[in-house]
């Protein structure tokens, strides 16, 4: 006689999810064939995302396939991970669904068609031998005048600062096609040939296309069509983005509580600094403006922030604040072509890397025409104090540590190594700025800045949701950023046209810095006499999924 396996049938239902989430990725990727090559997924380096309507109907077919079959799946039946996974899985499909029917960037948004990021994945890492990166940027590159054919007929419509971005960013194409892989073929010259062969035409048509996107700016009359998306398609594109259990009026009401918590401490701080009495906003300005004199500059901007990541290292492994790995990161100029949103980023190999490579810590110096007294105010902003701040969130124990212990999470699928949330990683950064200033790194100065950044962070998106659902206009957002926020003007300006470049990725930052300090603080009264280390381990050691799927996990 027999008996029956009680776990089969769990089993079976696991492995079916297990085979839907592997096929939906493996669309994904083959559709988007630069953030395959992101991740490290090499089968479709020689490729071009495929911009033509028919291409974005069958990608939509696809991803209404793909949910259907989500749908048949009960995730309550699921193992814990394979449960968490289907719910990122169906967040993600269902936000590019939303962006090809409702939002569609690819009508009005020209960032979108610059090739720039395509190659320079190719040449930035040594993830194969050159000679056959080499090859796929031949690839790409004769794909990129019809692509940018493909972009001009789809476009219309597009808001001034959309253009002027684009215009710069397509400029940094050009030069990175130019010089940077003149200089790849100059260690490997058999390939010259080859690249040579679809280089002039390439080159050719992002020349046109920068004209093309010049002669739409000359025609606009005033700033052109609204950047803003409007209150309804915000507040669906931000549970997308952030997969969280506030909604877009509760996210904006709690942020702007917490920026009138925060300006409270900061004047605190600043009143202990400043060795007087009661600080208020004039003392945080006066302070402030104290600290700001001790700035870098561009030709030191580089190597302050290799000092900073040193001893930021260094503290956090004396602190024992969590594991800290030996991965190489890297501090590089960032790309011409990724200038004028932010000023530095975190750009970490692949996740589905088959081998270890470097994180790039890339930082932007101030642009060759800008006029000085701009140079003097982003370094003001970006003084000594905040670099060695910006270095905890960019790099160490903020996103390239915790994108190291993400790397050795391992699951049944690979959706969570793909799909990384937004809201975990610059969470989790933020949360590390506030722990790394509580347990004294720096003193004071760093608080201030620390303190400032939160007050930055809280202000980001108020700006989201205010600019993209309430029309705040220009004015009231710079008052908001440089009286309330202490921002320079430089600054302040640049966030603004972040702001109306992009949508809900600023409110990232606050919504994960909320979630992540809400689920270390319940984690920790959970275990009472838990380390840092511990409890910090334990938060990294599921991937990076949006912060409310974390807490199932942690066994909150």
């Amino acid at each position: 006689m027999t008996t029956s396996d009680p776990t089969t049938p769990a089993r079976s239902r696991d492995g079916r999810f297990q085979r839907v989430a592997e096929a939906a990725l493996d669309d994904v990727l083959a559709l988007h064939p630069v953030v395959a090559t992101e991740l490290g997924d090499h089968r479709f380096d020689d490729r071009l995302p495929d911009g033509r309507p028919e291409a974005l109907e069958r990608e939509r077919r696809t991803l209404e396939a793909h949910l259907r079959e989500l749908e048949g799946l009960d995730p309550d039946a699921l193992q814990p991970d394979n449960r968490v996974d289907a719910e990122i899985l169906r967040s993600t499909l269902g936000g590019r669904l939303y962006e090809l029917e409702a939002l569609r960037e690819h009508e009005w948004n020209p960032l979108l068609a610059n090739p720039a990021e395509a190659i320079y994945v190719l040449l930035a890492r040594d993830f194969a031998p050159l000679g056959e990166r080499l090859r796929s940027i031949a690839g790409r590159l004769a794909a990129v005048p019809e692509a940018l054919e493909v972009a001009r007929r789809g476009l219309h419509d597009m808001p001034r600062v959309h253009l002027e971005t684009a215009i710069g960013q397509f400029a940094g194409a050009a030069a990175l096609i130019g010089q940077e892989v003149d200089a790849a073929l100059e260690d490997e010259p058999s390939l010259r040939g080859e690249v040579d062969a679809v280089r002039p035409a390439a080159l050719a048509a992002i020349d046109e296309h920068r004209r093309w996107l010049a002669e739409r700016l000359e025609s606009l009359d005033g700033p052109g069509p609204d950047p803003r998306i409007g209150a309804e398609r915000f507040a669906r594109k931000l549970a997308y983005t952030l997969d969280a259990a506030a909604g877009a009026d509760e996210i904006l009401a709690r942020a702007e509580a917490e920026l009138g918590r925060i300006e409270e401490e900061i004047a605190r701080t600043a009143s202990r600094l400043h060795g007087q009495g009661p600080g208020g906003p004039e003392v945080v300005r006066k302070v402030l403006d104290e600290l700001a004199e001790d700035r870098p500059d561009d030709t030191t901007i580089l190597d302050l922030c290799r000092r900073a990541l040193e001893q930021v290292t260094a503290f956090v492994r004396e602190q024992d604040l969590v594991t800290v790995y030996d991965d190489p990161v890297e501090i590089i100029e960032m790309p011409e072509f990724n200038r004028g949103v932010a000023v530095a980023y975190c750009d970490p190999p692949g996740p589905l890397e088959p081998t270890a490579l470097p994180t790039f810590f890339a930082v932007s110096p101030t642009p060759a025409d800008w006029p000085a007294e701009r140079v003097v105010s982003f370094y003001r902003e970006y003084n000594a104090h905040m670099i060695h701040n910006l270095t905890v969130h960019e790099a160490m124990p903020g996103h390239a540590l915790q994108l190291m212990h993400a790397r050795r999470f391992r699951s049944p699928t690979r959706v969570r190594t793909a799909l990384w949330s937004g809201p975990l990683v610059e969470g989790w950064a933020v949360y590390v700025e506030r722990l790394a200033a509580e347990r004294g790194y720096r003193g004071d100065a760093l608080r201030m800045q620390q303190l400032k950044m939160q007050l930055r962070m809280c202000i980001n998106a108020i700006l989201d949701a205010r600019v993209h659902a309430h029309g705040m206009t220009e004015a009231e957002a710079m008052r908001l950023m440089t009286e309330r926020g202490h921002q320079e003007e430089g600054e302040a300006t640049g966030k603004w046209r972040r702001a109306l470049l992009s949508s809900t990725q600023l409110s990232t930052y606050f919504v994960g810095y909320v979630e992540v300090s809400d689920l270390a603080a319940d984690l920790r009264a959970a275990n009472p006499g838990i380390t840092d280390r511990a409890l910090h381990d334990q938060l990294l050691a599921h991937g990076s999924p949006p912060p409310r799927h974390l807490r199932p996990l942690v066994g909150l």
